[in-house]
C-alpha cells in the first residue's frame, strides 16, 4: 500500500481498533436469532418456484435494500461517453493486451472520471472473459507493468486540512500487484478490468463534495434524501459504466464478467451485482458487515460501528437500525439471494474476526434455498468448512488461514469457480 495512504488512514484508525477490540467474539454468547424468510412474500405466502421469485420476491427485497440499506441510485447515462487512451498489444513481457479507458461520468468536461484498466490474454482467438474489479489504492498499483501512471490517491494537507488527490509515482508501480494476480488471471485465459474507487468518490466523510454523488442533486438540493445513495451506491454505479464499456470492448466476452470487491468493496460488489444481472459472477472477498455476514449474530462487527465509523457508506435509513439488528426486515441471505441464479463466491479470512466469517458462511449457505429454484446447487451443507475447503457449486464459499486480505489462494479459488461456470 502506498506510504501516503497508509497515512490517511491512520487518521481514522484509532477508533476503530478501540471498537474491533470490544467486540463480540465468543461464540458462546451469540445470541439465538430468527432469520427473516427470503421465500416469504410480503404479505405472507411461499415462494415455490423461480418465476414467482423473479417476478415477485426479488422486487421485493431489492426495493428495501433500495430504502432501508443502500439507498436508490440514479438511472444509466443514456450513453456512455468514454475514450480507449492507450493500447499495448506486449503488456507484461508479451502476455497481455493493456488497454487504459476514461469513462466519464458526467457531462462536463471538469466531471468526475474514472480510469479503467484492462488486460487481456494476448493473441486470444475469441473474446475472453473477464474479472472486473475496484481498486483501492488506484490502478498504477495493480501491476508492476510500465505504462500510464494515472490515479493517485486521496491525502489531507496537513497545512490547510483540505482533501487533495496526489498523482500516482513510478514508486506506486506495482504496490498491489499481489492482491491482483494479474498473470495468474491471463494463465487461465481470462482478462482483469481494474477501476480505482476514489475517482468516483473518495471514502472519506465529506467525500462526496468531490465525487459524482451531485451531479444527480435537484435544483437547491445539498444533501441525499435518507433513501438515496450512499457511497457504497456511487461505487456500484460506477462499476456498472465499466460494464458498460465492457460490453462495447470487442475483446471482452461480456456475457462472462465476474465482479469483484474485497472489503467495503466486497459490500459494493454485492449490491452492484443484485442491481446489475449482466455480472455472471459476483465474489464478495471478507465483506462482512452490512455485506454477507448475517447482522443478526451480533458477532464482530456491527450496525452501529458501520454507520459511526463510515456514516457515508449507507443511505440515512440505515442508521435507524445500530443496536436494533432485530427489527430489520431483512439480513444477509436476502441480499446474496439477489444473485440467484448467478455464480456467488463468498470468502473469509480465520483471522478476520471483525468480519465474522462463520457469519458471512451462514449467510451463503441461508441463501442457497433460492439457487435451488432454479435448479442450481448452492452450498449443499450447514456444517461450516474447514480452512482452505472450499464448498458448494453455483454458491460457493471458503475461508483460509490470514488476515483481512487478497491473496493468491482466494485468486485460484476464483479462477477455478469461474471455469467450472464458464466451461
Amino acid at each position: 500500500m502506498p506510504k501516503r495512504l497508509l497515512a490517511a488512514l491512520i487518521l481514522c484508525a484509532a477508533p476503530l481498533a478501540g471498537q474491533q477490540a470490544q467486540a463480540l467474539y465468543d461464540e458462546s454468547r451469540v445470541p439465538a436469532y430468527t432469520l427473516p424468510d427470503a421465500l416469504t412474500l410480503t404479505g405472507g405466502g411461499k415462494v415455490r418456484d423461480a418465476k414467482t421469485w423473479t417476478a415477485r420476491r426479488r422486487p421485493q427485497i431489492l426495493a428495501l435494500y433500495r430504502t432501508e440499506v443502500f439507498g436508490r441510485s440514479p438511472a444509466p447515462p443514456a450513453r456512455l461517453n468514454y475514450e480507449v487512451e492507450a493500447v499495448d498489444g506486449g503488456a507484461l513481457g508479451g502476455k497481455a493486451l493493456r488497454k487504459i479507458v476514461t469513462i466519464r461520468l458526467g457531462a462536463k468536461p471538469e466531471d468526475p472520471k474514472m480510469n479503467l484498466l484492462v488486460y487481456l490474454p494476448a493473441g486470444a482467438k475469441k473474446p475472453s472473459g473477464v474479472f472486473l474489479g475496484m481498486s483501492f489504492a488506484g490502478i498504477w498499483t495493480v501491476a508492476n507493468d510500465a505504462g500510464v501512471p494515472l490515479g493517485g490517491q486521496w491525502v489531507r494537507n496537513r497545512e490547510t486540512r483540505v482533501w487533495e488527490k496526489q498523482p500516482a509515482t513510478e514508486k506506486d508501480r506495482g504496490a498491489s500487484a499481489s492482491r491482483w494476480q494479474v498473470e495468474k488471471i491471463l494463465d487461465a485465459g481470462y482478462g482483469l478490468a481494474v477501476f480505482d474507487y476514489g475517482d468516483v468518490e473518495p471514502d472519506f466523510v465529506g467525500g462526496m463534495k468531490y465525487g459524482i454523488r451531485p451531479l444527480f442533486f435537484k435544483p437547491g438540493q445539498t444533501e441525499p434524501a435518507a433513501d438515496e445513495w450512499g457511497a457504497i451506491g456511487a461505487w456500484a454505479w460506477a462499476a456498472s459504466r465499466a460494464m458498460d464499456y465492457l460490453e462495447k470492448d470487442p475483446n471482452v466476452d461480456a456475457r462472462h464478467v465476474a465482479l469483484f470487491g474485497h472489503s467495503r468493496l466486497g459490500k459494493t460488489a454485492l449490491w452492484c451485482g443484485a442491481q446489475d444481472t449482466r455480472f455472471a459472477i459476483v465474489i464478495a472477498n471478507e465483506s462482512g458487515e452490512g455485506g454477507a455476514a448475517i447482522s443478526r449474530r451480533l458477532y464482530g462487527e456491527r450496525t452501529r460501528n458501520l454507520n459511526s465509523s463510515f456514516p457515508h457508506w449507507f443511505d440515512g435509513n440505515f442508521k435507524k437500525y445500530n443496536d436494533r439488528e432485530d427489527q430489520m426486515p431483512f439480513d444477509s441471505p436476502m441480499l446474496l439471494a439477489l444473485t440467484a441464479p448467478r455464480g456467488l463466491y463468498v470468502a473469509s479470512a480465520e483471522e478476520d474476526r471483525w468480519s465474522d466469517p462463520k457469519g458471512e458462511f451462514l449467510g451463503a449457505a441461508n441463501a442457497s434455498a433460492v439457487w435451488a429454484l432454479f435448479g442450481k446447487q448452492g452450498i449443499g451443507t450447514m456444517e461450516m468448512p474447514g480452512l482452505h475447503q472450499p464448498v458448494g457449486q453455483t454458491v460457493r464459499y471458503h475461508i483460509r488461514a490470514g488476515k483481512h486480505d487478497v491473496t493468491a489462494y482466494d485468486w485460484e479459488q476464483y479462477i477455478q469457480f469461474a471455469r467450472d461456470l464458464w466451461k
